[in-house]
């Protein structure tokens, strides 16, 4: 079983995927953390956001796993642990701006399709575009979204929470910046898969999306027995 969680930055997309994959024991995909693990080399090698040519290179050399349970993903860059690195503001503002580039996005895209195809019982997903372009042909499609006020208050939250110094006005900026650049890159823009469930997670917490998601998971399971 494939499913695809798509949304934008701070919906609850890598939350609740990890929570599906643990409660149906499928692989876990966490795609955002793929363009931030070459985000990252971005910005280790000092290469330059306007030099399209070396980012492609990077992106097309950088060995990126994901391995573990979906609550303790590591994610290994060149074999090396940056599960941690890969989480500060910058390298999420460096992934935003080099996802737009489309040579970047097809190398990491048959990456993610390679991954999903190998997993035995299946996987989840979450992204930008998994139910639009990465697996079109996925089981359940789920769109998650939430006000922007909504998901900067999570993404504040959570920052505090781990110790990342940030203010809550400088969180709501970057995700309005984050959504801009998502709907409006030419290459696969940010947007509702026509066969997915739309959920706005604004007034809801996480064990009530996740209750109505495994409901819908249940119904084509089911389904297809």
């Amino acid at each position: 079983m494939i499913i695809a969680i798509d949304g934008p930055s701070g919906a609850g997309k890598s939350t609740l995927g990890k929570m599906l994959a643990k409660k149906l024991d499928l692989l876990y995909l966490d795609t955002g953390a793929m363009y931030r693990a070459v985000g990252l080399a971005v910005l280790e090698t000092g290469a330059s956001l306007e030099v399209k040519e070396k980012i492609i290179e990077l992106a097309a050399g950088a060995k990126i796993e994901l391995i573990g349970e979906p609550e303790n993903l590591q994610i290994l860059l060149n074999g090396e642990d940056v599960s941690k690195e890969i989480r500060t503001n910058e390298v999420g503002q460096t992934a935003s701006i080099i996802s737009t580039i489309s040579e970047v996005r097809k190398i990491l895209v048959e990456h993610q399709r390679t991954l999903g195809e190998r997993a035995e019982q299946g996987c989840v997903l979450d992204g930008r575009d998994i139910g639009t372009v990465v697996f079109p042909q996925a089981d359940v499609k789920f769109f998650l979204t939430a006000k922007p006020e909504a998901r900067a208050r999570r993404r504040f939250q959570e920052d505090t929470e781990k110790g990342r110094a940030t203010t809550y006005e400088r969180t709501l900026s970057e995700i309005n910046q984050r959504d801009e650049r998502d709907v409006s890159r030419e290459d696969s823009p940010l947007s509702i898969a026509e066969d997915a469930v739309v959920i706005d997670t604004s007034e809801l917490d996480l064990t009530e999306v996740f209750d109505q998601m495994m409901k819908i998971v249940s119904e084509v399971q089911t389904a297809k027995r």
